[in-house]
């Protein structure tokens, strides 16, 4: 019996002999060893274990030192920890890189929207500005009104002049 797979049905996992890894934790686990290689802790450790080896390699007895002058055995230890080194620390500045571009870019975003807030506000205000410029004041109105006065004033002394004569 033939089974159809349509593109709306998952692909079976297959067996590989790859090992899986979690991309995030072995990010973080990178992370905290480049930390850690960037302390002043690590280089005294790390001259520590240099001094140590170099003094019981010339200290020693003879039957017991491992690894005699050129430390061949010293350098070869020190390679391979910088050969480890040097990619945990460039992953670990990757993932640095990429969220300090996330961060960039949300506070790109978050300046446009308060740029565009600042804009509206202002448009505002502008607004509100020329509508109370066209709004009636108290003592504009006290003003007309008694100019109103004034004139009915007069045109009341013109008419009773008027019917007087």
């Amino acid at each position: 019996m033939a089974r159809n797979f349509g593109l709306d049905t998952p692909r079976q996992t297959r067996r590989s002999l790859r090992p899986n890894y979690d991309p995030e934790t072995f990010g973080r686990l990178s992370e905290s060893f480049a930390r850690f290689l960037g302390t002043a802790r690590f280089l005294v450790y790390m001259t520590i274990f240099v001094l140590s080896w170099v003094l019981w390699n010339f200290v020693a007895p003879r039957d017991l030192r491992f690894d005699d002058y050129p430390f061949i055995f010293l350098t070869l230890i020190l390679s391979l920890q910088a050969s480890y080194a040097a990619p945990l620390i460039l992953l670990a500045q990757n993932r640095q890189a990429d969220r300090d571009r996330i961060q960039l870019n949300e506070d790109r975003a978050r300046n446009e929207r308060s740029i565009a807030d600042a804009e509206y506000l202002t448009r505002e205000i502008a607004a509100l500005r020329i509508s109370l410029g066209e709004v009636t004041t108290r003592d504009f109105l006290r003003g007309e009104l008694s100019d109103l006065a004034k004139q009915v004033a007069i045109e009341l002394s013109r008419d009773s002049q008027s019917d007087t004569k």
